[in-house]
Formats: C-alpha cells, structure tokens, sequence
C-alpha cells in the first residue's frame, strides 16, 4: 500500500465503510490462561479514527479479560457484498452516558432489558492500531467463476482488493 496520505485516508475510509455494512463481527481477547477467546458482537459505531464502540455487562468474561489484557482482534465478515474486515487494536472499558445515550438502539433491549439503566451496562472501546480488508465488488457467481477457472488453468483467482492500514 502506498504511504501516499490521500491513499491511507481511503484505505482507512474503506474500512470503516465495510465495518459499518457488516455490522456483526467475532471480537477476540486473550483469556486468562492465555487461550484466544472470540465471541459475535454487535458493532454500535465505527468512527473514521479507528474507534469501534460496543454494549457489554461490565462483569463480563470479555470485559474482564480486557482489564488484564487490552489486545483485542475484531473481525467482520459480509458475506452479501463479499468483504471481509480484520481490525487489531487496544480495547478499554467504562461507561460514558453521553456516549451510550447517543449509541443506543432499541434492539440492545433484548440483551439488556431495562436499557440505559440497565445494572451493570458499559462501554466497550476498541481503538484500532491497524486494519485489514479483502474486498471483492463482484458477485458470488463471478468468485465462483473465477474459482473454479484457477482450479483448471493453475493461476490463482482474482481476489479482488486486499489492503492493510494503520491507524
């Protein structure tokens, strides 16, 4: 990837864009006893710095494990539109009311029933030391295509777009 600014702040623009269009991601913190542990979570706010905002109860394992270590991996898959996002960063935990009333969204209820005022509701922020993504604009027909055509000919398929940004 080039260093050029204007070409990392689209590289960092893609990225966000993705993330936004996936929603749903596998966030990964390291386990006391050193194992990967990856849990679904539902993204709040991708902001174009690099921060990813989730809910969780503040006496999760996952929030837990974050106060002993901070290195969290999030990563999105958007099958529909054949993308693919790997976000590595530092994760912090603690409740902003003003940013939790902003971030809201009715659905939350069913994971944490008595909304805002939820016992126990915080903030989950990952800020993102680097990111990666693999964009592919055509169809699952086109990529199957392509495939099995690098299965007869040998050559590997066009993948589409492959860039890493740092943050």
């Amino acid at each position: 990837m080039s260093n050029d600014p204007t070409s990392i702040v689209e590289a960092r623009t893609r990225v966000t864009e993705l993330v936004r269009a996936a929603r749903i991601c596998m966030l990964t913190t390291i386990a006391l006893d050193g194992r990967q542990v990856s849990r679904p979570m539902g993204l709040q706010e991708a902001e174009f710095d690099g921060d990813l905002w989730f809910f969780a109860y503040a006496d999760s394992a996952k929030v837990r494990q974050i106060r002993v270590n901070p290195e969290v991996n999030v990563a999105f898959s958007d099958q529909k539109h054949n993308a693919w996002v790997s976000v590595s960063g530092t994760a912090s935990e603690g409740f902003d009311a003003e940013r939790a009333q902003r971030l809201w969204n009715p659905v939350l209820k069913a994971w944490f029933p008595d909304g805002l005022d939820t016992p126990g509701l915080t903030l989950i922020k990952v800020h993102a030391s680097s990111a990666e993504y693999w964009d592919s604009p055509s169809s699952t027909v086109v990529n199957l295509f392509g495939f099995a055509k690098a299965a007869v000919t040998g050559q590997p398929p066009e993948a589409g777009e492959n860039r890493e940004v740092t943050y």
